[in-house]
């Protein structure tokens, strides 16, 4: 499990990072009204940062040998 996190963890990271972005974009910008499908709640805000994070961690993975 160890080493396992151990290599992940840059993805990890960015997706943590993903997820907490998505979460403060919904409490500082998101939709006050209710009617914004996506940043009318915290959770689908939380989803759609962590795919984001996925994505970047994708994106700018290090090059392993």
């Amino acid at each position: 499990m160890k080493e396992l996190l151990l290599k992940h963890r840059f993805r990890i990271i960015l997706i943590s990072a993903g997820t907490m972005v998505g979460i403060l974009y919904w409490k500082f910008v998101g939709c006050t009204t209710g009617s914004c499908p996506i940043t009318s709640h915290w959770y689908t805000m939380g989803a759609y940062g962590m795919l984001f994070g996925w994505l970047v961690s994708d994106l700018f993975k290090p090059k392993l040998k």
